[in-house]
């Protein structure tokens, strides 16, 4: 099996970045976000809520009207429309390729082509080719599969099960991105980077729409991160991965308390365990 560095919550509470007197909305980051669908409108609602919780400047969505009108409703402060973001998280709840509209394929394609770092989701994971900037894709092991079989290196979902972290790691070779491979433990892994494993969680995680607050989670970190992306690419972006992962996992112990969890539970629980974090890591470096 592949040798892995463990994640902990000390390493999490290490990259948490808490605005500072001087900050704006805008340096404390801005997220674009392009997910959700007529067919799937909850998915935009639960990525937006977690990344608005975990700690974000702005966000900005855009998407069909249904979904629109539900993010407006949840969150009023969400600007609609395109404008300057640091990161974007696209393609949860939108249709594969066969099923997409036009309007998902023009909101796909300008925030692949943006620039700016990307967490890469779900009905996007076959424009990865497309990412014109650092990107993180955030399959679970069935999607991985469908991911490979478009490359030289593909993997069977047996083979993928019997060595996750391995096959997580030969994604990120052969894709030229930061891979983090969702399941019970969470695998981490970039270009040429160390892999990373993730078991902050619990099996109630395993419930509808928790992928799309994972998003959300990780969407926020690389927006409020753009500057540490930029000098550190891939090893940057696999930490923040991991982050994302243990955030999502904590969220979800805090939220379950041992019992059913719904999604939006877990994003309910975010501000408590980065508060949690950051009372810890700030308390450590006073003693």
């Amino acid at each position: 099996m592949t040798a892995e560095r463990v994640w902990t919550p000390e390493d999490t509470a290490r990259m948490l970045r808490a605005p500072v007197a001087g900050d704006d909305k805008y340096t404390r980051g801005v997220l674009g976000v392009a997910t959700g669908s007529e067919a799937f409108p909850g998915a935009a609602v639960l990525g937006v809520e977690a990344a608005v919780r975990t700690g974000v400047g702005m966000v900005r969505y855009v998407g069909p009207p249904t979904p629109t009108g539900l993010v407006l409703r949840k969150r009023p402060e969400v600007v609609t429309g395109t404008g300057r973001v640091q990161a974007w998280l696209v393609g949860s709840g939108i249709p594969g390729a066969a099923q997409r509209t036009m309007d998902d394929n023009t909101h796909l394609g300008a925030a692949l082509m943006d620039g700016v770092p990307l967490v890469i989701d779900a009905g996007a994971l076959d424009r990865v080719d497309a990412a014109a900037g650092p990107a993180v894709i955030v399959p679970h092991y069935r999607e991985l599969e469908r991911t490979l079989e478009r490359t030289t290196s593909p993997l069977t979902l047996d083979e993928i099960r019997a060595d996750a972290a391995a096959a997580a790691s030969r994604a990120a070779e052969t894709l030229g991105v930061t891979v983090l491979l969702k399941g019970a433990v969470t695998h981490v892994a970039s270009p040429g980077g160390e892999p990373i494993s993730v078991s902050l969680g619990t099996p109630w995680l395993a419930t509808a729409g928790s992928g799309d607050v994972l998003g959300g989670v990780l969407g926020a970190l690389l927006a409020t991160h753009a500057a540490d992306i930029e000098e550190r690419g891939h090893a940057a972006l696999a930490e923040l991965a991991a982050t994302a992962a243990a955030l999502h996992g904590l969220a979800a112990v805090k939220a379950s308390g041992g019992g059913p969890i719904a999604a939006l539970d877990i994003a309910r629980a975010l501000p408590g365990v980065v508060a949690a974090l950051l009372q810890m890591r700030d308390g450590d470096a006073t003693d």
